[in-house]
Formats: structure tokens, sequence, C-alpha cells
């Protein structure tokens, strides 16, 4: 029979040792195509708030560049899109991404940074609009949106 007095040390050690385990998260966990859901409220110029929701599916690369599409509908107005950009992923499973999205003609429409986190072992992302700029005005549209997407393969 095990010294009990061992046991019970080991196992303190080892939950002592537990807060200090941190998720480790890099590009290589987020690569892969993600199917994705938009939902929320954009403030609009002239028009106030406007109901978001979109559908797509995006590509994340090792080396952070972002491509992928979309269909979305802001205040029953609906598009097809094209979004491109840049994804940073941090030690902590928080992510950034950088993202430009295009009218079906090939027009810049949007720049958007969205503030996220890699959750369920890199299957999932949540994650929430830090800003929305409208093109070529320039515009700030505060908005409160928020995405969940789902690793595809």
């Amino acid at each position: 029979m095990k010294n009990p007095k061992v046991l019970t040390i080991l196992g303190l050690f080892l939950l002592s040792a537990a807060p200090s385990l941190q998720a480790a998260c890099s590009a290589a966990t987020a690569a892969g195509a993600y199917g994705f859901t938009t939902t929320g409220t954009l403030i609009l110029p002239n028009v106030g708030p406007a109901p978001v929701a979109a559908v797509g599916s995006t590509t994340f690369q090792l080396n952070g560049d972002v491509s992928g599409s979309q269909d979305r509908s802001v205040g029953g107005a609906f598009a097809h899109e094209t979004i491109t950009g840049t994804l940073t992923v941090n030690p902590d499973c928080t992510t950034v991404l950088l993202a430009n999205v295009y009218d079906n003609n090939g027009n810049l429409v949007r720049t958007s940074t969205i503030d996220g986190v890699i959750v369920n072992n890199g299957k999932e992302i949540r994650a929430i609009f830090e800003s929305v700029v409208a093109k070529p005005s320039g515009a700030v549209l505060p908005a409160i949106l928020t995405i969940e997407a789902v690793r595809i393969h």
C-alpha cells in the first residue's frame, strides 16, 4: 500500500501548480477553415440602429493571412462580400483580426478590428467587433457585433 502522506503531498503539489498552467496558442492553433455567424447591431449615420446578420467561411493561414466570404444583411439590405486580412494569435489564445471587406465589384467597403479568443482546443473562435470603419468615407460606425466560428476542417 502506498504511503497516504506521499500521495497527499503529491496531490497538493499538482493542485498548486495547476493555476500556472495556461493554454499556449499560436498561429498553428487557429490555422484552418471556419464557418461563422455574425449577429448584432450596427449604428448607421442618419439612420440609427440596424440589425446585422451574416454567415460565411474564412481560412486562416499559418503566416496570419486571412481570406473568406460572407453573405450579410444590414437592416434588411443583403450583400455578398469577400474578406481579406491578417490574424494575430497571442499565447493566451486571444486573437486580433484586421479585416478588409469588399463588395462584388472588388471595392473596399469597410475595415474592421475584431477581438477574439480561441476555445475548445482550437475548434471554435468567439469574437466581438472593436471597430467598424466605412470606406471610402472613413466614418466610424458604432457596432455591437459578435462572431461564433466553428472549425470546418
